[in-house]
């Protein structure tokens, strides 16, 4: 399938690189670009040629400008001409569930996602960013949770997710609240990326050497620890043990469990069936 703003390449065997696709509009998302973005990770997800999965923004100046105001405006005109408050209501709430959902297929997607953060990344840059398992950015990255500053409270994910990725209650709240830029090495120092890379090509390349190593591992093992991960997220520690155990109870069966055991004794490299 091809897709106008979203560009999908495989650099490497079993890894997929997608990009956002609309550098003249520094990335910004439309209606269209945020429906391609969950059609593509739905697709990537159950494809058993792809194991990780790289996602940065196309060209020099950003990983996503957020929103396109041009194109905001025109589809909240659309819904601020329905005959009354219910109707108008229904329809917003419909259109933000479903911007939701193609930015939630990226964290539920069975393959680990590194995103690479670049330039200006702001407003649904940090949403998108929230959603992936890896989180890298250059030294010329700029970050806000720009919400506030356009009339809204953020709605696609950031203040439900990025509480839990920064320990620090209140350094989420500044961001959030003020609408503030913060630079990389913040960035970096609260937790939220691991890694600040020099430029784009340095950071981009770091995230398919790291793509690369995870899809080396057993896809069975992978796709197990993300999904662990993302469960204790949200559970308590029993809860977790004991899907943990469930987990592992049918996983641990697999073949790659020996084929792993073996090659660790016989100092070569596993291969692994597709998955």
């Amino acid at each position: 399938m091809s897709y106008q703003y979203i560009r999908i390449s495989q650099p490497a065997e079993f890894v997929a690189h997608v990009e956002l696709n609309r550098p003249d509009k520094l990335n910004a998302f439309i209606p269209q670009l945020w429906t391609e973005l969950g059609q593509v990770f739905k697709q990537l997800s159950t494809n058993p040629d792809v194991r990780s999965i790289v996602l940065s923004g196309a060209g020099d100046r950003a990983f996503t400008a957020g929103l396109d105001v041009v194109s905001a405006g025109q589809w909240m005109g659309e819904i601020a001409s329905l005959p009354d408050t219910a109707r108008r209501a229904v329809s917003m709430r419909r259109h933000i569930l479903e911007m939701q959902d193609c930015l939630t297929v990226i964290e539920k997607c069975e393959k680990p996602v590194i995103c690479v953060m670049h330039g200006i990344s702001f407003g649904m840059a940090v949403d998108i960013a929230c959603c992936a398992d890896v989180r890298v950015c250059t030294e010329d990255t700029r970050l806000a949770v720009k919400e506030v500053d356009i009339g809204l409270a953020a709605d696609l994910g950031s203040l439900a997710r990025l509480p839990k990725i920064v320990a620090s209650s209140s350094w989420v709240r500044e961001v959030s609240l003020t609408a503030r830029e913060f630079l990389a090495p913040e960035a970096q120092a609260v937790g939220f990326v691991s890694r600040v890379l020099p430029n784009k090509a340095a950071a981009v390349a770091y995230a398919l050497d790291t793509a690369k190593l995870i899809a080396s591992k057993s896809p069975v093992a992978v796709q197990g620890t993300k999904e662990l991960l993302n469960h204790s997220r949200d559970h308590s520690v029993p809860e977790s043990l004991q899907y943990t155990a469930v987990w592992n109870a049918a996983a641990i069966q697999s073949d790659d469990v020996q084929a792993a055991l073996l090659s660790g004794m016989k100092k070569t490299t596993p291969k692994f069936a597709k998955l």
